[in-house]
């Protein structure tokens, strides 16, 4: 089964378009991660932000309010979702772009930080979306991630895949895993090729909780992106099925009534010299 880069970047677009409004509504279910994510940006009133893989807008809208007198762009390759973030902003608060993070349309050394979160392992070409990031940087500006931790760590979005792959048959298209940088050191290795100078990373501990394995099922559908795209293709009554069957995969994590999910997220931070 070979990858098909173009093909991806059609899902992911499909998906995040297709999910937009129910992502930005969960917004709460990432606050904390949102939250430590700017604080390891350092944003000051006044700086230029770019806030790459935004669909709707979440952590540019919590970016602006750190900026203020400055200038937040909210970029993705999913138009719909950017427009969706665009009807939820303030007037004139944040830019929105459609670009591919792999072929940036901002000039040399535009921005003070660039941010992305939970996008970073989505992107086929990761060397050239990490270059284009330094390109746009000012000197001694600095990159922010966030990405999930290794697979058995991060349940909120392993225990829904587990399923998946019990329950359906095997994709007909390779698919980049949302686990492809959760060892620490092969980030950091990353980061460190693109020249970020000062690479620091640290876990969070993202805690969710879910009264059932359907609002489980349910929070994972408005998370997926692009496989939200290809559940969106099944009858109802196999993603009515799916939402059932997950239970399963979340006996391990049951806390009386309901299920507690604790998954690790690695925020990462580099310098551009």
């Amino acid at each position: 089964m070979s990858f098909d880069a173009d093909r991806h970047k059609r899902e992911e677009r499909a998906g995040y378009n297709l999910i937009a409004a129910r992502y930005a509504e969960g917004a709460a279910l990432r606050a904390s991660l949102n939250a430590a994510l700017l604080d390891t940006a350092e944003l000051h009133p006044g700086q230029s932000v770019l806030d790459l893989a935004s669909g709707p807008g979440v952590l540019a809208r919590e970016a602006a309010r750190r900026v203020a007198g400055g200038l937040v762009v909210a970029s993705d390759i999913a138009e719909g979702a950017l427009a969706e973030g665009r009807r939820r902003a303030a007037e004139g608060a944040i830019l929105f772009a459609a670009a591919d993070a792999e072929r940036l349309t901002f000039r040399d050394a535009a921005f003070d930080r660039v941010l992305c979160g939970l996008g970073l392992m989505f992107f086929p070409d990761v060397p050239r979306a990490l270059a284009e990031m330094r390109r746009v940087l000012k000197p001694g500006g600095r990159a922010v991630f966030s990405v999930w931790g290794e697979a058995p760590r991060a349940p909120l979005v392993d225990c829904a895949l587990q399923c998946i792959r019990r329950i359906l048959p095997p994709p007909r298209a390779e698919r980049l895993s949302p686990f492809r940088f959760g060892e620490a050191a092969l980030l950091e290795q990353t980061l460190a090729a693109a020249g970020f100078a000062d690479v620091v990373i640290h876990a969070h501990a993202l805690d969710c909780a879910f009264a059932s394995p359907q609002a489980y099922w349910q929070a994972f559908r408005d998370l997926a992106g692009g496989a939200a795209a290809g559940l969106s293709r099944l009858p109802e009554a196999m993603l009515a099925r799916l939402g059932e069957e997950v239970a399963q995969e979340l006996a391990p994590y049951r806390r009386g009534a309901g299920y507690a999910l604790g998954s690790d997220v690695l925020i990462a931070a580099g310098r551009r010299v």
